[in-house]
């Protein structure tokens, strides 16, 4: 799918392209739908057009988790730890 998007060009830094514009807002774009739990991280490495290595330092930049564990399953694994040591 190709969208088209109408930008200033004032926006633009001096060194900055179309090409490299492009690429940014993709990436940020991936990172926002991400972040929001809209994509998952390959989805979003797909998205932004990045291996996953450029893409989760891209996350840790902007300060994004990429690892999401609530409490109960943090609980659970201890359960299951305890439960194994017992045995």
């Amino acid at each position: 799918m190709q969208i088209t998007l109408e930008i200033p060009d004032h926006v633009l830094l001096p060194q900055q392209d179309k090409t490299s514009l492009a690429q940014l807002l993709k990436l940020h774009t991936a990172l926002l739908l991400f972040q929001s739990g809209q994509l998952s991280r390959g989805a979003a490495c797909e998205f932004a057009g990045v291996d996953i290595y450029t893409f989760l330092a891209a996350c840790k930049q902007h300060h994004i988790e990429t690892i999401s564990t609530d409490m109960d399953e943090i609980e659970a694994e201890v359960i299951r730890f305890k439960q194994l040591r017992a045995a």
